[in-house]
């Protein structure tokens, strides 16, 4: 094989490499593992929650998203990704991720997590038990529970006002220094916090400070001063 047979060879083996990289890349930019604050995400439903609350963040998604423009959403995925859910995993999902506005019904809650948001996450979530099992990984075994993470900073749920500031810094020292996002909702004149957001790589390896995709004041924006938990 003469040189210009073998600069070719090369070339082609070369594109072929990037081709199947740039096939298998995510098709987003960032993951957002996003909780909720049960009494808080309950008070400002359109509809009141039926069963006894804990106070407790919990689960409201792992949802891919881009730094720019719109999220992934409702991914088409090969039918052997959307596997029934291992039971295995449906006891510590009912704990770390309940449906608090009908505790009856937990598993319309994952589906809807896993059509809307879940679908999108390849290729770090290979499947629909995947999805489940890196939750269950985040928020147990790497303790990415909000709740133990605001404990730790001796910020507890009783009902007092904080400052933005001291719940950035609580949760900023147990994620790498890195930003979360923080949304309140207001009623009657009272701040609370409902959802807090942790940011991860594509991969979910490394925290990064979660982008404000919408600057200035919003109706889910936390004030400075005295918000309540």
């Amino acid at each position: 094989m003469g040189i210009t047979g073998m600069i070719y060879m090369v070339t082609m083996v070369f594109s072929l490499i990037v081709l199947i990289l740039s096939s298998s890349a995510a098709k987003y930019d960032y993951l957002q593992f996003t909780q909720q604050y049960q009494p808080a995400a309950c008070k400002f439903h359109h509809t009141p929650c039926k069963d006894p609350l804990d106070k407790l963040f919990t689960v409201h998604g792992l949802w891919p998203s881009n730094f720019n423009g719109p999220d992934p959403e409702n991914c088409k995925v090969k039918p052997t990704a959307s596997q029934t859910i291992d039971t295995s995993l449906k006891p510590q999902l009912e704990i770390i991720w309940p449906n608090v506005f009908n505790r009856a019904d937990h598993e319309s809650f994952w589906q809807k997590q896993w059509d809307k948001h879940g679908t999108c996450g390849s290729p770090t979530i290979i499947d629909k038990n995947h999805y489940f099992q890196t939750v269950i990984r985040m928020y147990i075994t790497e303790k990415q529970n909000v709740s133990y993470i605001l404990s730790k900073a001796n910020i507890n749920p009783d009902g007092k006002g904080r400052t933005r500031k001291d719940i950035q810094i609580a949760i900023r020292n147990s994620t790498n220094d890195k930003e979360p996002k923080l949304k309140c909702q207001t009623k009657n004149g009272i701040t609370e916090l409902v959802e807090v957001s942790l940011c991860s790589n594509y991969l979910g390896k490394n925290f990064i400070n979660c982008p404000n995709k919408t600057p200035g004041k919003t109706r889910y924006s936390c004030p400075t001063n005295d918000i309540h938990y």
